[in-house]
């Protein structure tokens, strides 16, 4: 426990200061291109037997880097995104009875899943730092209610083949958590009232729903590939996309539908 919480620790201090020390990128880049060259290289560890890792780190990097400095591309990926993870969501729910999921097609859904959350992560950087963290906070703390609440009353299991300890209750507890810093931060930061609120708050339920659906999606990976984490790079905590897992399904969820209420109108921050 001590060690976990020495890694997690240390990981805030470098996030910390790569978000808010600098106006410019020049810290949040490399972070970014460190994590998805990380990430990439224990993806193919979750996937069929790869010959060449090296290449497909290669890849996923040039890709996202390519299109950090190309915006017209955000929306393409969010969107694609989305549409992976809409899928997946029948997935979780049909495991291990139906996995022709599992393939070479996960190579693709990796670019996607990579890109996508880097881009997001970055669009809603240059939004403002704060924004980013919003999204972190709401999904750690959505992912510390579900915990706690599951732990002292789950009984429900919400997909018993896939991640066991995850119930009903405490999906609800998480959301109502994450609910709760949503309200927080509309009313008395924001000052929203209205459609608007009602908007910021239910893109905000999502993202929480949307988390959980990326912790499901690489547990079932991490079954299917028979590993118990995707690393062992973070001591105490096993790789990067153990935990990152939630965040890049609810980062480019959360993004692309901020950029859809700004360009409605029915946000204007």
């Amino acid at each position: 426990m001590w060690q976990r919480i020495k890694t997690a620790i240390v990981l805030v201090i470098i996030v910390g200061i790569a978000l808010f020390a600098s106006q410019e990128p020049y810290l949040i880049l490399p972070l970014l291109a460190i994590g998805v060259t990380i990430s990439a290289h224990e993806w193919t560890k979750l996937m069929p037997k790869w010959r060449q890792p090296a290449v497909f780190v290669f890849i996923v990097l040039i890709i996202t880097l390519v299109s950090l400095f190309f915006k017209v591309t955000w929306i393409g990926w969010w969107v694609a995104s989305l549409i992976i993870w809409i899928m997946a969501l029948s997935w979780v729910g049909r495991f291990p009875t139906h996995t022709n999921w599992y393939g070479k097609q996960l190579a693709l859904m990796g670019v996607v899943i990579l890109t996508s959350s880097i881009t997001a992560m970055f669009y809603l950087w240059q939004l403002s730092p704060w924004w980013l963290l919003y999204v972190f906070l709401l999904v750690w703390c959505a992912d510390s209610g579900a915990y706690f609440v599951g732990r002292k009353i789950g009984k429900r299991k919400m997909a018993p083949n896939v991640s066991p300890n995850k119930s009903m209750e405490g999906l609800a507890g998480g959301l109502v958590t994450g609910l709760l810093v949503v309200l927080a931060i509309s009313v008395f930061k924001l000052q929203l009232t209205g459609l608007p609120l009602i908007a910021f708050a239910t893109l905000s339920a999502l993202t929480i729903l949307v988390s959980v659906l990326g912790d499901l999606f690489e547990s079932m990976l991490k079954r299917r590939a028979k590993v118990k984490d995707s690393g062992t790079i973070l001591p105490g905590h096993g790789g990067i996309l153990d935990r990152i897992d939630s965040l890049l399904s609810a980062t480019p969820i959360f993004a692309l539908g901020f950029w859809a209420l700004q360009y409605s109108n029915l946000l204007v921050i």
